[in-house]
């Protein structure tokens, strides 16, 4: 890690510590090795550093985006977050912490991946605490090129609802599972997983769905 990047994360672990942080009571002793750690274990993936542009879903407190950000100086990030509280101390921290290659989106990543500037224009997009894995995929696919991916953060793992998730993600959202992989370990890591999946082909027809669909009911639901 550089010592840039150093000085930045150690920023971000001061701004994600005070008060009115967007990040829960209980985690804010535990930020470095809850939030940072865990978004950092996104660096191990290969997909990850060979992004020119990559887009952070449901950004929150701007994790992961912000850190990976932090350590991917050469990509441009476009962290997207709906709450207009979250979206103001995610631009402050990208300020304080020196990163230029980072912009923030006051929208629902439906009406962002509706529009030019978002639908299909991101080799990588990352997604942590957002939902379900379906969900999470469904809001993911149309902001991908075809042949870019997308890293999920996840707890302890569900073999069962992978393979439901899996029999549908090809045909409903053109995305296939290519590893999951175990965080490692740290403490606080516990169980977290990151699932790794490829976009194949173009998005497919009818994708975004409305806002609020792909959580109402997601692709495969009974």
């Amino acid at each position: 890690m550089s010592t840039s990047s150093g000085n930045s994360l150690s920023r971000l672990e001061r701004l994600l510590s005070e008060p009115d942080a967007p990040v829960s009571l209980a985690s804010q002793d535990e930020i470095p090795t809850v939030h940072l750690a865990d978004s950092l274990a996104g660096l191990e993936f290969p997909e990850t550093r060979s992004a020119a542009r990559a887009a952070d879903i449901g950004s929150g407190a701007g994790l992961p985006g912000l850190p990976l950000a932090a350590s991917l100086s050469q990509t441009e990030w476009v962290l997207i977050e709906a709450t207009g509280k979250k979206c103001r101390f995610i631009e402050r921290a990208a300020s304080e912490m020196g990163l230029t290659n980072v912009e923030v989106r006051a929208k629902r990543t439906e009406e962002f991946s509706s529009a030019p500037e978002g639908r299909e224009r991101f080799d990588l997009v990352t997604a942590r605490a957002v939902g379900s894995l379906p969900t999470t995929a469904e809001l993911a696919s149309p902001l991908l090129r075809p042949g870019g991916h997308l890293l999920i953060w996840r707890g302890a793992r569900d073999t069962e609802s992978e393979r439901g998730f899996e029999r549908v993600a090809e045909e409903a959202m053109a995305l296939e599972t290519l590893e999951v992989r175990s965080v490692s370990p740290y403490p606080g890591s516990r169980d977290r997983h990151i699932h790794l999946l490829r976009k194949n082909g173009p998005t497919p027809d009818g994708l975004p769905r409305r806002p609020g669909m792909a959580s109402k009911r997601p692709f495969g639901a009974e």
